[in-house]
Formats: structure tokens, sequence, C-alpha cells
């Protein structure tokens, strides 16, 4: 087991307690197996879900700003349109 890497319960939850390494290399809680050991995971094998609940804002959509239009010139202001099309 590598040290440092973050483990977690099935639901997102992080787990800092002990574990222990069953013999078919998954990791549980507790030092040593018991009746209240649980599998945990690492971030990259939960669900969408529990990876949410374990980072939120995790898988969110990134939505650009939207431009802002050009404001309407007030009434008599000359703009570049006008100015080219003014008599002299």
């Amino acid at each position: 087991m590598a040290k440092g890497v973050k483990h977690y319960k099935r639901d997102g939850t992080e787990y800092t307690g002990g574990t222990h390494k069953m013999p078919n290399g998954a990791v549980h809680s507790g030092k040593t197996h018991g009746k209240t050991s649980v599998k945990l995971f690492h971030f990259d094998e939960l669900s969408q879900k529990a990876k949410e609940n374990a980072m939120p804002g995790y898988g969110m959509k990134t939505t650009t700003p939207k431009k802002k239009k050009p404001a309407m010139p007030k009434r008599g202001q000359r703009t570049m349109t006008n100015k080219k099309n003014k008599k002299k």
C-alpha cells in the first residue's frame, strides 16, 4: 500500500483510520479484519456520485461567460455609423 494515498468509503467519505489488505488485494478499514470492517476505495474507483461527495464540484461543466452586447446609443448620440452618413 502506498503511503499518502487517500482511501474512501463507497459513498465518497474519506477514511483516515488504519487499513489492512485482504488476500484478494482489496483494502479494508481497521488494522485487522472484524465485523465493522468495510471495503475502501481509491478516488478513481468511486462512482460518479461518490466522487462528487468526495470533492464537491467534481465533474461540473465549466461555462464560459456570455459576451456582453454593446450598449445601444442614447437617443441623439452620435455613433460611428451615423457620423459617416451625416451630411455636412
